[in-house]
């Protein structure tokens, strides 16, 4: 008999989960290299180098200006990409669904919901006071959304928390759209934030946050110990000795902190939270811990890599980081489908 140990759909314990960290980070310092050194508008290497290591008196305040801008949006890329990313893993890992992100907790429309009423009820126009509300959203929606699953008893979990997702994400839905139409101011201020953009934002609003993501990431990795186990069926998950109504409340919980926290802060990101765990999957065979690890590290990369290219593709101007991972995502989520349909795609385990 071999000595080999099977772990879920067919993933073995002894692929080492090193390799695929590595490659993660690899890709991620790629991607922070290009966000830093590369724009719309040129900066030499060693001006940017000069910037970074403090000697930023030294450069032409053209230069320093445009730096100034390009350090901030890439923290916030990279934390609100890794936060989506972690946050996409989970939610596919605890509903069982491979094309599920965390707007199927009703994440973003809560967001959505919390940022309209800010500016059109309150009349906020900062960022880091909109964000708060957005938030605030957020997490309202995520838990209206997980009570509400809580009591429908028709299907299994899962599915029913697929349903309760699409209620509240229709109902919010609906109130933002009558809001915004109803004042033409809201919904100038609205469109900017809906497409999601790391422009015109500082790391300010990483701080309003800030408690919320941490809290989120705690809860991710304490939640990490119960993957392998519940992607074998909570029958025997349960038989194991874990508790699976409290690790699903906890992972969930853990997408609600993480998402809202990242959607709240630079607007809704479509498919990145699909996206990063699928991909993930495709360079790692290691438990699911680690799965879940290298979903950040790619959702941060791509991330940064949407908004590298938006600065990039125009000749004058810019395309939101938003707006260019639904031009890519779409193809994406197409093909995801059809690999799925046919058998070939790696189910979320």
């Amino acid at each position: 008999m071999g000595t080999t140990l099977h772990t879920p759909v067919g993933f073995t314990a002894r692929a080492g989960a090193g390799v695929p960290l590595v490659v993660g980070l690899a890709v991620l310092g790629t991607a922070i290299t290009a966000s830093l050194f590369l724009g719309s508008q040129p900066v030499a290497p060693r001006q940017v180098l000069a910037y970074l290591f403090g000697d930023s008196a030294s450069l032409p305040e053209a230069t320093a200006a445009v730096l100034d801008l390009r350090v901030p949006r890439t923290i916030l890329g990279l934390v609100c990409g890794a936060a989506l990313g972690l946050a996409g893993a989970l939610c596919q890992m605890h509903t069982r669904n491979p094309l599920a992100d965390p707007g199927l907790l009703g994440v973003t429309s809560g967001a959505a919901c919390g940022v309209v009423f800010a500016l059109g009820v309150l009349r906020l126009s900062s960022p880091a006071q909109y964000t708060v509300f957005g938030l605030i959203g957020a997490l309202l929606a995520g838990g209206l959304v997980l009570g509400l699953a809580s009591g429908i008893k028709l299907t299994d979990a899962a599915t029913s928390l697929v349903l309760a997702g699409a209620i509240v994400t229709g109902a919010l839905n609906s109130v933002s759209s009558t809001v915004v139409l109803m004042d033409r101011v809201t919904m100038d201020r609205f469109r900017y934030w809906t497409v999601g953009s790391l422009s015109g934002r500082d790391t300010s609003v990483l701080w309003d946050v800030a408690p919320w993501l941490l809290l989120g990431l705690l809860l991710a990795i304490h939640n990490s110990s119960s993957l392998d186990a519940l992607a074998l069926g909570d029958d025997v998950a349960a038989s194991l000795g874990r508790n699976v109504v409290r690790d699903r409340v906890t992972g969930l919980l853990a997408v609600v902190l993480l998402a809202g926290s990242a959607t709240a802060a630079i607007g809704a990101i479509a498919f990145l939270g699909l996206a990063a765990p699928h991909l993930a999957r495709r360079i790692t065979r290691a438990r699911l811990p680690v799965v879940a690890a290298v979903s950040a590290l790619l959702g941060a990369a791509l991330m940064l890599a949407a908004d590298t290219v938006g600065r990039l593709v125009l000749a004058s101007g810019e395309l939101s980081v938003g707006i260019v991972l639904s031009v890519i995502g779409a193809p994406i989520f197409i093909l995801l489908a059809r690999s799925l349909k046919r058998g070939r795609g790696n189910a979320p385990r």
